[in-house]
């Protein structure tokens, strides 16, 4: 539906009046993130356990990664959440926007790698 809208805007001329919302947009990328952190998280401890690694090991680097990935997930959406409806529709607002959504990502990418292999070294 939204691709036959947008042809048509392009086929008539006219610009779509849907302005871009960073709001939502960082909300999205939150939600998206946390799940495919989730998901990396699950598959590093579970490949931890396989390997014979401490039977603590893999709950505690658990524990800790739940316990750090939500408030810093919240930090960026509450840094996005305060603005207002012309501020969210700010295009200006662009590059800030992608500093805080690839940092989000490398966090949601790079902790359950980076925390594991740090746990593995202490308890190696």
């Amino acid at each position: 539906m939204n691709k036959a809208l947008h042809e048509h805007d392009i086929a008539t001329g006219h610009a779509s009046e849907r302005a871009h919302d960073w709001r939502k947009s960082m909300s999205d990328n939150v939600a998206l993130a946390l799940l495919v952190y989730t998901g990396l998280q699950i598959f590093v401890t579970v490949h931890a356990m396989k390997q014979g690694s401490s039977s603590i090991l893999p709950y505690l680097a658990l524990v800790v990664l739940v316990a750090g990935i939500i408030p810093a997930c919240r930090w960026f959406e509450r840094r996005w959440v305060g603005l207002s409806d012309d501020e969210a529709a700010d295009m200006d607002l662009k590059p800030a926007f992608r500093r805080d959504q690839l940092l989000l990502w490398g966090l949601a990418i790079g902790l359950p790698f980076a925390l594991t292999a740090f746990f593995r070294l202490i308890f190696a």
